[in-house]
C-alpha cells in the first residue's frame, strides 16, 4: 500500500507523515554536515598536536590523511551495516541508531590523546553518518512524491552544507574564546543525539516498508549480485567509488593546498582555509538546486553526467596553473557549484533496488566508494611533493571523466522514477 497522498502536488497536500519524515531526514544530513567537516577544519593543528610535532612536519600530513581514510572506510562500513539494519528494523528505528551513533563517537573525539585513538573515534562516528545517508535515502524514496525528489534532494544536499557553514562559524567562534584548544570542537558534534528524542516519537515506519516485511524475510545482502541486479549494481558501485574519489581528494586536500599559496601568511592560514572551505560549500547549495532543475528537465543521467564533466573542468583549471588568491576563490566556488550532483544520488540510487534491499543496496553502492575514497586520499596525499598539493589535485580532477561517462550507462530513467 502506497501512502494516500504519492501524488501530492502542493505543500498543503502532503500527509503529516511525509512532512515529518522529510525533516527527520533534513535534520540527519544537517548533523551529517557538522559532524563530517569538524575534524577537516582542526585537521592539521589537532594532528600536529596530538603527535607533538611542527604543522609544517611531514607525519602531520601522513597521518592527518590516515584518520581521514580510516573515517572514510568506516563510512562505507556503516552505509552498508545500516542499510541492512534498515531493511530489517525499519527507516525510523535505524535514523535514531545512526544519529546515536555518530553524536557519541564524535563526542568522545575530544578526549584523543594520541593519533591512533582520534582514528578510532573518527572510524566510529563515520559508521553512523554513512548509514544515516543510506536510512534517510530510503525514508524518503517511500514517503515522498516521484514529481518532488529532484528538489528533495536538492533540499536534503543543502541541510549537508548548512550543517557544514554552521561548524565553520561554530569553530570561529570557539577561537574567540581564551585558551581555545582544537578538541573544543568535537563537544560540537554531541549535539545530534537530542534530535533522536524527536524522531524516535514523531517519525512512524513507512507504510511501503511495513506492508513489504509482512511474513517475508529481507533478501541476503549477497542478491546484490544476482541476475537481474547485478548490472545496475556494478554500475551504481563503480560510478560512487570513481566519484567520490575524485571528490574527496578534493575536499580533504584543498585546505592544506591553500595554506600554502604564495598570498598567505602564516597567521593567516587559518582563517584562508575557513573562507576557502565557505566558497565551496556557499556555491554548492546554488549547486543543489541547479542540479535539481536539470534533473527535472533532461533526466537524472544526463545531469549526472553534465555535472561531473564541469566538476573535472573546474578542478582541472583550479590546478592546472598558480593563480592569484581571489581568482583561486573562485574557481574552489565553481567546484562547490557542481557538487550538488551528490545531492541526486539521494534520489537515484534507492529506487533501483526492490524495497526489502534498498537500504541495503542503496548504503552499499554509495558507502562502498568511501572506501576507494579512503585509498585516494591517503594515495594522492603521500605522493604529493612536500608542501604543493597542487599537483596529486590536477591529477584527482580527471577522475570525473570516467565517472561522466558511467553515468550514461545507469539504467532507464522509469527504472529510477518508479521505485519497487
Amino acid at each position: 500500500m502506497r501512502e494516500p497522498t504519492a501524488e501530492a502536488t502542493k505543500w498543503s497536500e502532503l500527509s503529516e507523515h511525509q512532512k515529518k519524515s522529510g525533516f527527520a531526514a533534513w535534520l540527519g544530513w544537517f548533523f551529517d554536515g557538522l559532524d563530517l567537516h569538524l575534524y577537516t577544519l582542526v585537521a592539521t593543528v589537532f594532528v600536529a598536536q596530538l603527535l607533538a610535532s611542527p604543522v609544517a612536519h611531514p607525519d602531520v600530513a601522513k597521518y592527518g590523511s590516515i584518520i581521514q581514510a580510516a573515517f572514510l572506510v568506516g563510512w562505507a562500513f556503516g552505509g552498508a551495516a545500516f542499510g541492512i539494519v534498515g531493511d530489517r528494523l525499519g527507516r525510523s528505528r535505524a535514523l535514531v541508531l545512526t544519529i546515536l551513533t555518530y553524536a557519541i563517537f564524535t563526542g568522545l573525539s575530544f578526549f584523543a590523546q594520541t593519533w591512533w585513538q582520534l582514528m578510532i573515534f573518527r572510524f566510529l562516528a563515520a559508521l553512523g553518518i554513512g548509514g544515516e545517508w543510506a536510512v534517510g535515502a530510503s525514508l524518503l524514496s517511500e514517503t515522498w512524491p516521484k514529481k518532488w525528489r529532484p528538489w528533495i534532494a536538492a533540499v536534503l544536499q543543502c541541510a549537508v552544507n548548512l550543517g557544514i557553514l554552521f561548524a565553520i562559524f561554530s569553530v570561529e567562534v570557539l577561537k574567540l574564546f581564551p585558551g581555545f584548544e582544537s578538541r573544543w570542537v568535537f563537544l560540537i558534534g554531541v549535539l545530534p543525539a537530542f534530535v533522536t528524542l524527536w524522531i524516535r516519537k514523531a517519525v512512524p515506519e513507512t507504510e511501503e516498508w511495513t506492508h513489504a516485511q509482512q511474513g517475508r524475510q529481507p533478501p541476503p545482502m549477497s542478491d546484490l549480485f544476482a541476475p537481474g541486479i547485478r548490472r545496475t549494481t556494478l554500475i551504481a558501485m563503480t560510478l560512487c567509488a570513481i566519484s567520490l574519489t575524485g571528490h574527496w581528494t578534493f575536499m580533504f586536500w584543498q585546505q592544506a593546498f591553500i595554506k600554502t599559496h604564495p598570498g598567505v601568511s602564516v597567521s593567516a592560514q587559518a582563517h584562508v582555509t575557513s573562507v576557502a572551505l565557505f566558497c565551496v560549500i556557499f556555491a554548492s547549495i546554488f549547486g543543489n538546486f541547479a542540479s535539481g532543475y536539470c534533473a527535472q528537465r533532461f533526466g537524472y543521467k544526463r545531469t549526472l553526467a553534465g555535472f561531473f564533466a564541469a566538476y573535472f573542468i573546474f578542478m582541472f583549471a583550479a590546478f592546472l596553473m598558480p593563480w592569484s588568491l581571489s581568482v583561486t576563490y573562485v574557481l574552489f566556488a565553481a567546484v562547490g557549484f557542481t557538487q550538488g550532483v551528490f545531492g541526486l544520488f539521494t534520489m537515484v540510487l534507492p529506487p533501483l533496488f526492490p524495497t526489502l534491499l534498498r537500504t541495503t543496496g542503496a548504503g552499499f553502492c554509495y558507502n562502498i566508494g568511501r572506501v576507494f575514497a579512503a585509498a585516494g586520499t591517503v594515495f594522492f596525499g603521500l605522493f604529493a611533493k612536500v608542501g604543493d598539493f597542487s599537483q596529486c589535485l590536477f591529477y584527482a580532477s580527471f577522475l570525473f571523466i570516467p565517472a561522466a561517462i558511467l553515468a550514461l550507462w545507469l539504467p532507464t530513467e522509469e527504472a529510477i522514477e518508479t521505485p519497487r
